[in-house]
């Protein structure tokens, strides 16, 4: 069902140049890609790859991996072949990892300026990631900034923080290595998001945005959802990670939801549905968990509204593909493109519903091409 964008729904994306990591553009008029970071140990090569995998086919468009010691970047390789996605090398401490994982096929090289070395070992894996085709993320944090600036600034500060992003981004340039891009994070959400309104009037490199270190499922999507929402509203930021104590693929998820709820992609099945109350005709709570499990292989952009009464349930199916509104007698009222359509019986709707979203994604995916580079939407 499409809808009229109104202006005041538009969010105008700032412009910054485009750089690849592996087959995703990054930037530029690209769709913002979402990341996440595998937490198995790498150098088991068969977990690794399963962790990837289950991403991806969650959505993941980019999957970064550490390589902190020689037995991970041995293992890179073999990880690299059989990923369905780009992956990203997190670096640390050890410039000669970055040097080993760009050998290894890596797309792109995550170093953190606080923490990899001098200017001239930062220059070899310059060298290393232009020989290989890699592009490079330099990744600021508020927790590992250089030794100087905390004695200039007294404390972690988003000026701290955005003179040793530019700092690095200059050593890039002077080597005449342009494909990067940038991130400013911090645990703290007024830290790191004055950090990134900084850097993104500072420079036209693609900005990867998180919220570093956000906590567990609940707590971090909350911190994240704030956070990252507010920044991409202002229209900052190309790509995205939702950094949760979770299983990664829930970062996938979360981060699809916070991008959909600002119209900023369009992947999987949208539900509206009420919280609840005694006027519900059905059990809406359950029924929506029910659809969310049964509907998470969907990955056509498809909204559907599940309302338990007459209140609420016929407007806010107006604005949606698929629609059921809770009536009397166990039954209530099927809508199909914001119209009433049909009655269903209870019982029987769930499965009425996935059938109709079902067909429609076989019939969006028969008639739309899948888009280059990123995850089918």
């Amino acid at each position: 069902m499409e809808h009229t964008l109104r202006p005041w729904r538009e969010i105008r994306r700032r412009a910054s140049r485009q750089i690849r990591v592996g087959p995703v553009a990054v930037g530029g008029d690209a769709p913002i890609a979402v990341q996440t970071m595998t937490n198995t140990d790498t150098s088991d090569v068969a977990a690794t790859i399963a962790q990837i995998r289950a991403c991806a086919a969650a959505g993941a468009d980019i999957v970064r991996v550490s390589v902190p010691d020689a037995e991970s970047a041995v293992a890179l390789k073999d990880i690299v072949a059989a990923a369905p996605v780009p992956i990203v090398a997190d670096i640390h401490f050890h410039y000669r990892r970055a040097i080993e994982a760009a050998e290894a096929g890596a797309a792109c090289l995550r170093i953190n300026p606080g923490n990899i070395g001098s200017a001239e070992r930062v220059r070899e894996v310059i060298r290393a990631a232009r020989d290989h085709g890699c592009s490079i993320r330099i990744g600021v944090n508020a927790g590992s900034l250089e030794r100087h600036l905390l004695d200039k600034y007294g404390e972690p500060c988003p000026e701290a923080m955005v003179e040793s992003a530019l700092a690095h981004m200059r050593l890039l340039q002077d080597n005449d290595f342009h494909e990067f891009k940038i991130s400013v994070k911090a645990s703290d959400v007024f830290l790191a998001a004055a950090a990134y309104q900084q850097i993104a009037e500072a420079t036209d490199a693609p900005i990867h945005l998180g919220i570093t270190e956000a906590g567990g499922a609940l707590s971090g999507t909350v911190k994240s959802a704030i956070g990252l929402g507010n920044l991409l509203w202002m229209g900052i930021g190309d790509t995205i990670r939702v950094s949760l104590s979770a299983d990664p693929v829930e970062e996938v998820r979360v981060g699809f939801e916070i991008l959909k709820s600002l119209g900023l992609r369009h992947r999987g099945v949208t539900i509206i549905s009420c919280p609840s109350c005694a006027r519900q005709g059905f059990d809406v709570i359950e029924t929506v968990a029910i659809l969310e499990e049964r509907l998470a292989h969907v990955h056509a952009p498809i909204t559907l509204s599940i309302i338990g009464c007459v209140v609420n349930g016929p407007g806010e199916a107006l604005m949606t593909d698929f629609g059921f509104t809770g009536g009397g007698a166990g039954s209530g009222m099927v809508y199909v493109a914001g119209r009433q359509d049909h009655k269903m019986k209870n019982g029987q709707m769930i499965d009425h519903i996935v059938e109709l979203v079902e067909e429609r994604a076989a019939r969006m995916a028969a008639e739309t091409p899948r888009p280059d580079g990123v995850a089918a939407e």
